[in-house]
């Protein structure tokens, strides 16, 4: 029996500007900040994680702060789109005006058959939220935003992939991740493949448009760095980890993050893609009503605890 993600479990992407980062995903989109840490490789430098009320695997976009990084410079081989899911049509009215009132430009416009609103983040991060229709998980209703309950955001819909080259990167979603090919369409002229883990569902598929015409992408704020997909438990990641390396995919091999293990791959499009347990969580180190309150360090960096602090800015300081 093949096995299979449950859905996306996070994505990761990159800041120029951590202060309006975070005011821009806690007061315009109404998400909780449920980890206040630093990223494990630069700790001088914040690594924020933003979900729904009790940090649910699978309603989390987390920032690496990059002060005053150069934009990203669009192309294929990225991961191009961050969705979250909203639910009715009711919802996206509210969120057009919401955002327009905050000065942030919305498109409505139908993709796929569901409607949406595309937008960008104070980086040029590109976003959309789309109307699930109830299907999928439901996030925990956040009671420290103004945002009511019937319109917050239920977590992570689909996230949006650009290659050049289609045949290696679909066959690492197939044989390497046991994703399928479930239908595809048009989007203004490109082509999309959506691929779909498990059961499916707007919480879990990966829309691969193709475009070989357009340039190599180069990194920078705004950017996505990866994306991660769900796995059950460590046990479960382990043998995604041997199911990989028999195919001759290479891996990090896992990786303690201390609320979460990972795998990291790099697919051959070069975009990278993390295999997350969903425990131990968010809590394992804070109070659940006092996620993101203080600082939270993983053990190894714990002893440089002032040090780190003394280095970074108040998330209020523009």
């Amino acid at each position: 029996m093949k096995r299979h993600f449950s859905g996306l479990h996070h994505v990761s992407a990159l800041s120029s500007d951590i202060a309006r980062n975070h005011a821009f995903y806690t007061q315009v989109l109404g998400l909780r900040l449920v980890k206040k840490s630093v990223n494990q490789d630069a700790p001088t430098m914040y690594h924020l994680f933003y979900a729904d009320s009790a940090g649910s695997p699978g309603s989390d976009m987390t920032f690496f702060d990059f002060p005053r990084a150069a934009r990203e410079h669009r192309g294929r081989d990225s991961i191009c789109l961050t969705t979250f899911r909203v639910t009715g049509s009711g919802a996206l009215e509210y969120w057009q005006e919401r955002l327009t009132q905050h000065g942030v430009q919305a498109i409505r416009r139908t993709v796929d058959g569901r409607e949406r609103l595309d937008f960008e983040d104070v980086d040029g991060t590109r976003l959309a939220l789309f109307d699930d229709a109830g299907e999928g998980p439901r996030g925990v209703v956040w009671e420290g935003t103004d945002v009511p309950a019937e319109f917050q955001l239920q977590g992570l819909g689909f996230s949006g992939v650009t290659v050049g080259d289609l045949p290696p990167f679909q066959a690492f979603l197939e044989r390497g991740l046991n994703l399928r090919e479930g239908r595809g369409y048009d989007d203004g002229g490109t082509p999309v493949h959506v691929f779909e883990m498990g059961e499916g569902g707007p919480h879990a598929e990966l829309h691969v448009a193709v475009q070989p015409d357009l340039p190599r992408r180069m990194p920078g704020a705004g950017g996505v760095h990866h994306l991660a997909l769900r796995v059950r438990d460590e046990a479960e990641l382990l043998n995604w980890q041997r199911h990989l390396g028999a195919l001759g995919y290479r891996n990090s091999g896992e990786v303690d993050r201390h609320w979460f293990q990972s795998v990291y791959i790099t697919a051959p499009s070069g975009i990278v893609i993390e295999l997350a347990t969903d425990g131990p969580g968010f809590a394992t180190d804070e109070a659940p009503h006092q996620l993101g309150e203080r600082l939270s360090l993983p053990p190894f960096l714990e002893p440089q605890r002032a040090e780190i602090e003394a280095k970074l800015r108040p998330l209020n300081t523009p």
